[in-house]
């Protein structure tokens, strides 16, 4: 016999002395009343005692279904509790979140919104880190990435919130003592900074507003792996660089940076929420979702294109 007590058996039973008939139970439970009466009879030959009287006409507990009756209701009762309880903490907002962003677009675009966040939802709290190294949501066990790329064909869920365009850039300095680049060719004779953790070669792909395209292997004297490592010497007036425009739209307003070639674009990427899958998404990742995707749809950034829009 199983050291595990019958749990069927006993809420069955605490329903059937509760409704006073088989078929009444089973009606309340959705079930037949074939299996209610099995599961009774079983619960009876492993316990070794009957629990109820049964003639055609009428059903009535014995004096052994009496002691027990009382205690399986309670037992019946702790599990719809433990049910209710679990439904509505799956379904309210609670946990924490471990969630991936880009380095530079997670300090200046995600952590500050973070505050409002967690005062919406006092019961989340957010593991977050920051890489511009391509997580893996899977392997490294993330609830939800927060991802600017051109997406591919991918077994993950992608929710588009934005797009995010890039710009070539130079300092004013930089473009008076050498020379602003007027095709992408020319950027051979320049220094351009690069990152290493682009998934594949650094190549920068121009399609210029006449269909005209072009393809340049940036070279420099940096290479780094975040926005960040190359900014300070593209603002010294050392270097070109391609930048995101959620960076790069800061620095034109007040001149420290301008954008190059701006008869040409680059590829056009997305800002999108990913999580491994769709289904039983916790509402804590829901939660998180609805927010930034609320909050960086019309960002700041967003409205600074029209200070920087090429062409």
């Amino acid at each position: 016999m199983s050291k595990l007590p019958d749990f069927e058996g006993l809420a069955m039973f605490a329903k059937v002395a509760e409704e006073g008939s088989f078929a009444a139970a089973a009606t309340a439970m959705g079930v037949s009343v074939a299996t209610v009466s099995r599961a009774v009879t079983r619960l009876e030959e492993r316990l070794g005692g009957r629990l109820f009287n049964r003639t055609s006409r009428r059903l009535a507990l014995t004096d052994y279904g009496h002691t027990l009756a009382e205690r399986a209701a309670k037992i019946y009762a702790d599990a719809e509790e433990a049910e209710d309880f679990a439904r509505e903490t799956s379904s309210r907002p609670r946990g924490l979140v471990k969630l991936a962003a880009p380095l530079t677009f997670g300090a200046r675009w995600v952590a500050p919104q973070l505050p409002e966040f967690f005062r919406t939802y006092p019961d989340i709290s957010v593991d977050l880190h920051l890489t511009d190294a391509h997580a893996d949501l899977i392997g490294e066990g993330f609830d939800a990435a927060l991802r600017i790329a051109i997406m591919e064909d991918s077994s993950l869920v992608a929710r588009h919130i934005a797009h995010v365009r890039r710009f070539v850039v130079a300092s004013p300095a930089y473009l008076a003592r050498y020379g602003r680049p007027q095709h992408p060719q020319d950027l051979g004779a320049h220094q351009c900074l690069t990152y290493t953790n682009r998934s594949k070669r650094d190549v920068w792909r121009f399609t210029h507003k006449s269909g005209e395209e072009c393809a340049v292997t940036p070279t420099g004297a940096l290479r780094g792996s975040s926005v960040e490592a190359l900014l300070p010497t593209v603002l010294a007036g050392l270097a070109i660089a391609e930048l995101p425009e959620f960076v790069a739209t800061q620095y034109f307003s007040d001149n420290k940076l301008e954008p190059i070639l701006t008869d040409w674009r680059l590829p056009e990427g997305g800002l999108y929420f990913v999580t491994p899958t769709a289904r039983s998404r916790p509402a804590k990742v829901s939660a998180l979702a609805d927010f930034f995707i609320a909050k960086l749809t019309t960002a700041d950034w967003s409205a600074a294109r029209q200070c920087a829009s090429p062409a």
